[in-house]
């Protein structure tokens, strides 16, 4: 094994809002079905070595558990959402072994048994990806660097709802929180 991948077997893809809704949405710079894509080649790898396959996606039950804050641009939770938008994409499962985690904010610690189950798995090393990078995949690094877990971003397997704020993220933040890597580079650590 290489450094990048320690340890595979206490090695979590973390993937992030790749649901009906918000795949819908598109996103930028990366095209939408490679990025689904390269979440499906890690899913695959990291489920043959062994390692831990979480799907989050943001749900809500009946809007009064979604943040309500007051703020100048729309963000929030607001609104009607589509039939299915909060369904996993088919392509990545859930497949059996796999952790499915429904949040009802941007991060996918806050309020949710996360932590706690890579802890009770043994897990060190989190590979993030989904969308959109500087939301839901931010503030999920952000959480998971103040837990200390090891960190991958996999920069073609995240979408940012705009070019620029994924750029952003990819090259101020995330560099300072872990590594920032390439789905290829990523599959070649498993090998």
């Amino acid at each position: 094994m290489s450094t990048l991948i320690q340890d595979p077997k206490k090695t979590a893809l973390v993937v992030i809002d790749l649901q009906k809704g918000i795949v819908g949405m598109k996103g930028q710079p990366n095209d939408i079905q490679s990025v689904v894509g390269n979440n499906v080649k890690l899913a695959k790898a990291v489920r043959s070595y062994g390692g831990l396959v979480v799907l989050v996606h943001v749900d809500f039950i009946d809007g009064q558990d979604a943040l309500n804050p007051i703020t100048d641009a729309q963000g929030g939770a607001g609104g009607e959402r589509p039939e299915g938008f909060s369904d996993i994409i088919p392509e990545l499962g859930p497949e059996p072994g796999d952790l499915v985690i429904t949040k009802r904010n941007w991060g996918a610690f806050f309020g949710t048994e996360l932590d706690l189950q890579l802890r009770r798995r043994g897990i060190e090393t989190i590979l993030l990806t989904g969308i959109a990078t500087g939301i839901g995949v931010d503030t999920t690094a952000r959480e998971a660097f103040q837990r200390n877990y090891q960190q991958i971003f996999v920069e073609d397997a995240m979408n940012g709802l705009t070019k620029e704020e994924h750029e952003y993220t990819i090259k101020q933040l995330l560099p300072k929180i872990g590594r920032v890597r390439a789905t290829e580079d990523v599959l070649a650590a498993f090998k």
